[in-house]
């Protein structure tokens, strides 16, 4: 099917704003998207989907409604990086339950075997961190072990 210049123009703001929808938190607006068609896991130019974005900016309303609709939760981008990932390094402890109950990979290497879980340790997100072994029977490694240990000896407890 062939489309005019016009025509890709409006898809291209249509899909503009559903990204910018997705960021917002705007459920109204991008649940009508989908029901005439949207796909749930349509990507921008960087591989960020819909669902990546949502995640990002602690979309959560948005969030679940992707990942009720089918959104792949664990679709990396073009840098090798799932929706868990930055949730973990943004620290957003309730986005990330959101992920796990929808089965993301708290092990998925996201490049030069950066896990989900290596990014708890190294920005010294305990919650996140005790959130993502829940979700794990993977047993850490001694580089993780150690790791755990000076995050646990250095960060101060929240009071």
């Amino acid at each position: 099917m062939e489309i005019s210049a016009k025509e890709e123009k409006k898809l291209e703001e249509l899909c503009a704003l559903a990204f910018d929808f997705a960021r917002e938190n705007d459920v109204a607006s991008l649940k009508t998207l989908l029901d005439y068609g949207l796909n749930v896991d349509l990507a921008n130019h960087k591989g960020n989907t819909l669902l990546m974005l949502a995640a990002y900016n602690n979309s959560l309303d948005v969030a679940e409604l992707l990942l009720k609709n089918g959104a792949s939760v664990d679709k990396k981008n073009d840098r090798a990086q799932t929706p868990l990932a930055g949730v973990v390094f943004k620290g957003y402890f309730d986005m990330a339950k959101l992920l796990l109950q929808y089965g993301a990979n708290p092990n998925e290497d996201n490049g030069m075997g950066l896990t989900p879980i290596n990014c708890a340790i190294m920005f010294r997100r305990s919650d996140i961190f005790d959130l993502l072994m829940a979700h794990t029977d993977k047993k850490l490694s001694f580089f993780q072990q150690i790791s755990l240990f000076i995050m646990h000896k250095f960060t101060k407890p929240s009071v």
